[in-house]
């Protein structure tokens, strides 16, 4: 199947995608909402409640507002690459769960995104109010690929 079909398919089957898509594929993250399905050997996930999506996107536009200095970027419009749209996604909920349960290591894979966004929606009155400065550190912490040493 070639990209541009690819592509069209894609938005005809999910009209409601998920907008932590990448890191629950690469299983960083779940969500109770979130359902998978396949194309041409291709997976995707569709999000399974229109409350649930509104939210996820609302707080990574708010995220990646936040964290241009530590993403390097200064473009709000222009697609983020791979790796920093990761670091949004699993850094930006790793610190989520630090700022409600500081008395827990953050885990490696983030367990349900819209319960702890719906908690820390409500624990902080709504998303606008997260101390985002608090969550900058998991993000720019946050690396996709551990990095390798040199050998010399």
């Amino acid at each position: 199947m070639d990209q541009d079909a690819f592509r069209e398919t894609y938005r005809e089957v999910n009209e409601r995608f998920c907008a932590f898509e990448k890191s629950v594929l690469t299983n960083r993250c779940d969500c109770t909402r979130a359902e998978r399905f396949c194309i041409a050997e291709r997976e995707g996930v569709h999000c399974g409640s229109q409350t649930g999506q509104r939210r996820c996107l609302r707080f990574l536009a708010l995220v990646r507002e936040h964290a241009q200095f530590a993403l390097r970027t200064h473009e709000d419009k222009a697609t983020l690459p791979h790796g920093k749209a990761m670091r949004l996604q699993v850094g930006g909920m790793r610190g989520v769960r630090a700022l409600l349960e500081p008395e827990n290591p953050s885990p490696l894979e983030v367990p349900d995104v819209d319960a702890l966004l719906a908690s820390a929606e409500q624990s902080f009155g709504d998303l606008e109010r997260l101390p985002f400065s608090e969550l900058m550190p998991h993000i720019a912490a946050y690396e996709v690929r551990p990095r390798r040493s040199r050998r010399r």
